[in-house]
């Protein structure tokens, strides 16, 4: 993310954005030193108001605070990622369920929509098209937080939207695209919301969730 993109608001705030996004996609690598003075000059802003922001992060898990040492991206380990897997499978199933109990028809054609163009995206990588793997990432992400999007609690969205955060950088990462099996999947998490069937959504969003967690650790990216 460039400068010229980052959202509008104060320094900090934009500063905040353009770190956070940067982590989140891997730009900064994790366990990667957050030097100041080489922050400064990437972000164009003054040391104070990159502490904030840094410490900004530090709250949501994406930095670590070195003490006197200074900052770092948050590592990748095996045990972030089944404890990011099981907070996701947490808040997402009950997100979900309380979405397709409370979801309009509105709501339907909006889950409908997001699921056409991630399949779109997904017909694409399957042909082995690697431009589509970055627009892929983000419609996976708005497919998955339209899915929960009825639930009634900003704070739950909020809280759902941090941890999915943190789970997509190792899916941007570390995960990839598993091909058929995800599309199934995703396929399936459609199916379940336009016939309000939590039960079996759940059952899918494990098998999808466990299945990314196993994909990453076989990789080898961690």
């Amino acid at each position: 993310m460039s400068a010229t993109d980052a959202p509008a608001g104060t320094t900090g705030e934009r500063a905040y954005h353009l770190i956070r996004a940067d982590i989140l996609r891997g730009a900064l690598a994790p366990g990667q030193k957050l030097k100041l003075d080489a922050l400064r000059d990437s972000y164009a802003v003054g040391i104070g108001t990159l502490r904030e922001a840094l410490n900004r992060l530090v709250a949501e898990r994406l930095v670590v605070a070195e003490g006197q040492r200074g900052f770092e991206v948050a590592p990748f380990t095996a045990a972030d990622l089944r404890e990011l897997a099981s907070l996701r499978l947490l808040l997402e199933g009950h997100a979900m369920e309380q979405s397709f109990r409370a979801g309009d028809v509105a709501w339907e054609a909006q889950v409908v929509a997001a699921h056409h163009m991630l399949a779109q995206m997904e017909t694409r990588l399957r042909a082995g098209e690697a431009a589509a793997l970055a627009p892929w990432r983000r419609l996976d992400s708005q497919f998955h937080r339209m899915l929960v999007s009825a639930c009634g609690s900003r704070t739950l969205m909020a809280t759902h939207a941090a941890i999915f955060d943190r789970y997509q950088r190792y899916q941007n990462l570390a995960l990839g695209f598993r091909g058929d099996i995800a599309s199934r999947e995703h396929d399936g998490l459609r199916d379940c919301a336009l016939a309000r069937d939590a039960a079996a959504a759940r059952e899918i969003l494990t098998r999808h969730i466990l299945g990314g967690v196993d994909h990453a650790l076989a990789s080898g990216a961690l």
